[in-house]
């Protein structure tokens, strides 16, 4: 595999990949801060300090997994539940917390909070992250 950005990908610099078993027992890494909570990058990469860049992972949690406090981030961020169930809120308040099953997405810009999540019997997200292009500067003519 080649780890060269394609130029087809424009600012988001990923790499081409073909077809590939994303769910191998390969490649998985904890998150760190996050107790059980594993991640497998897929394409691309953050370039924080760049403010730029594109990133796909899988985003697996164990059963009782959880994020204490809620988040933000400079980047945005889309988030597919594949399989398994998620909360928002808190694992000790479970009636106030909101169930998110399979099938749930969400699509957020930058500087959003969000949080705190938990789950109980474990789940499997792919998460888009990015920084938007910088708008052109350049103004198109009028005829």
């Amino acid at each position: 595999m080649s780890t060269v950005p394609h130029p087809g990908f424009g600012a988001f610099a990923k790499q081409h990949r073909e077809f590939f078993d994303a769910l191998s027992t390969e490649g998985w890494e904890p998150v760190a801060g996050y107790a059980g909570v594993e991640q497998k990058l897929l394409s691309g990469r953050l370039d924080h300090a760049g403010r730029s860049g594109a990133l796909t992972r899988l985003s697996r949690w164990a059963p009782g997994a959880f994020v204490a406090e809620a988040v933000v981030h400079d980047w945005c961020e889309e988030v597919f539940l594949i399989s398994g169930s998620l909360r928002i809120g808190n694992p000790d308040d479970l009636d106030s917390s909101e169930f998110l099953p399979a099938g749930s997405y969400a699509c957020r810009p930058a500087q959003v909070l969000h949080g705190p999540f938990f789950t109980e019997g474990g789940c499997l997200m792919i998460e888009f992250n990015y920084y938007p292009p910088t708008p052109s500067t350049r103004q198109e003519r009028l005829p």
